[in-house]
């Protein structure tokens, strides 16, 4: 994946600085052409601020949630930037403090308040965080920025205004979903969270919301639960960030991050606890794989499939293939979270001091998984797995449970290929061949990568102290072949006289089209999207 690139002047550190939000558009000079059919908007996600008042935000989801915008129309480029003003930000800009815990950050009672009213304060229960810094998605005809709680926020995308607050548990039972939900054609969402099922005991729904409605109602109050997918620990789900769809079956990977929900909600509401601090590892359960049928939704409970521990939070693509489901995942190897490495005292470290905390961590690789429909009792201790294309595994066990085996597709000490892409129009739930993805070099983001997943080659754009983000896949308009398109990245450059750019590669050879400088620096960014 390129060669190993230091980064000795530690730069990185730019992109976990606060920023101000800007007044209006600023334009952007332009280097090379951009296509001329290239006209929309690049939508992003990610924190712009970092501390406030004299209190820091201490993990990397948690800073206030920062929306961008790369408008692109007739050959010219303007960038924007807003502040989501949700219940967090106004609150915590208001007092001058961390009102509302985050991921990693917890809020403390207001010092001005006498001892008894601060007593009463931390036992009013939890107050969930509607700081949508992860992504943005249509539903209907509206959009929305989200976290993995159960608030969005409906936003507009042309003035950046916030809109809406809204809470998912008053249309769904779901104690969140995830930022990452599936789309198909017609604007019909599916997405997965996790719920109180049986018994009172931990589940996932996967839901469905409807596309834009004829009578312009909310599309929301239309939305149903599918399919309940149990839980392999009565009150500990598992921490889940996405999941795999084809045209038939949808796919649930249960890892042994948990959340121990007893401590969720006991320690929450006597002392100062986070999010993180009710995350533990199973280090005995494995990795599971859940499957449901689409249409009819059902759970398919004679399919056990287990593997090895991994950490997964991206899904690449998943689809069916001659009676198999091929599932191609981010991974990282161990129960040990992820997570636990991403708090910004270590992202913004010096460089030897990164690499010496991401020793410690998970190692990542993309793997191929790959799980036989048809399963019969007498092929016991058979590899089930015909599909000539892959190394990939499963074997079926006495006790019923099938055993998988990946193929590995990309792996790097310390080299992650993650924040996958694919042409998802083209390719979501259908056999492929191209991924994009973001290349993180002991974590810190320093390139771009394609990886054919067929043949293992790879494709990498890098320049020296750039930093940038997932890349967006963009069709050519009447394209025939899956990687006839270009890629969108907004990348910093932080010595540079305009150190944020947003960078337009041709997703084929992975070279450079054009770039749009602009002058201000651009804090990291997660997910986003493409709007025509």
């Amino acid at each position: 994946m390129g060669s190993r690139v230091e980064h000795p002047a530690a730069g990185y550190k730019k992109i976990f600085e606060t920023v101000e939000e800007l007044n209006e558009p600023i334009p952007a000079q332009i280097t090379g052409v951009l296509p001329s059919w290239l006209g929309g908007s690049l939508l992003r996600m990610g924190p712009g601020l970092f501390e406030v008042g004299d209190e820091h935000f201490h993990h990397l989801f948690d800073g206030q949630a920062l929306m961008h915008k790369f408008d692109l129309k007739d050959g010219q480029v303007t960038y924007y930037r807003k502040f989501i003003k949700t219940d967090a930000y106004v609150r915590a800009m208001t007092e001058n403090r961390v009102v509302i815990t985050e991921f990693g950050t917890a809020a403390y009672p207001d010092p001005c308040k006498n001892i008894f009213s601060r007593f009463f304060t931390y036992f009013r229960g939890i107050e969930v965080t509607d700081n949508c810094l992860v992504n943005i998605y249509p539903i209907g005809e509206d959009f929305y920025a989200v976290t993995e709680t159960n608030y969005i926020t409906k936003v507009d995308p042309d003035s950046l205004e916030t809109l809406e607050k809204v809470d998912l548990c008053k249309y769904l039972s779901v104690n969140g979903v995830t930022a990452h939900p599936h789309m198909e054609a017609d604007g019909t969402v599916y997405n997965i969270g996790n719920c109180f099922g049986k018994n009172m005991s931990l589940a996932y729904n996967i839901v469905k919301i409807p596309p834009a409605q004829k009578d312009k109602s909310d599309p929301l109050e239309k939305s149903q639960v599918l399919v309940q997918l149990p839980s392999s620990e009565r009150l500990k789900p598992s921490y889940v960030h996405s999941f795999g769809m084809t045209d038939n079956h949808f796919v649930f990977v249960e890892q042994p991050v948990k959340i121990n929900l007893l401590k969720f909600l006991s320690a929450w509401s006597v002392r100062a606890t986070t999010y993180m601090d009710c995350f533990e590892s199973n280090e005995s359960m494995g990795t599971w794989f859940h499957l449901a049928s689409k249409d009819p939704a059902a759970y398919l409970s004679s399919h056990k499939f287990r593997t090895s521990a991994f950490n997964v939070f991206h899904h690449i693509n998943t689809y069916e293939d001659e009676g198999f489901i091929v599932v191609d995942l981010c991974t990282w190897k161990g129960h040990d979270f992820v997570y636990n490495y991403l708090y910004l005292a270590n992202l913004k470290e010096e460089w030897e001091e990164v690499k010496k905390a991401a020793m410690k961590a998970p190692q990542p690789e993309v793997r191929r998984y790959v799980l036989p429909l048809d399963i019969h009792s007498e092929e016991q201790g058979k590899n089930l797995v015909a599909l000539p294309y892959t190394t990939a595994t499963a074997v079926l066990h006495s006790d019923g449970t099938i055993w998988l085996e990946p193929e590995v597709l990309f792996s790097g000490p310390r080299q992650a290929f993650e924040f996958p892409q694919i042409n998802y129009s083209l390719c979501s739930g259908k056999k492929y061949s191209f991924t994009y993805g973001l290349g993180l070099n002991h974590f810190i983001p320093d390139r771009i990568v394609k990886l054919d997943v067929q043949t293992k080659e790879t494709w990498v754009w890098q320049e020296d102290d750039c930093y940038p983000s997932e890349p967006l896949f963009v069709q050519t308009p009447g394209a025939t072949e899956e990687d006839d398109g270009v890629l969108l990245s907004i990348v910093v450059k932080p010595g540079a006289e305009r150190p944020g750019f947003l960078l337009v590669l041709d997703a084929t050879k992975l070279t450079e089209i054009a770039r749009a400088e602009v002058d201000t620096i651009i804090p990291v960014t997660f997910h986003g999207m493409y709007r025509p």
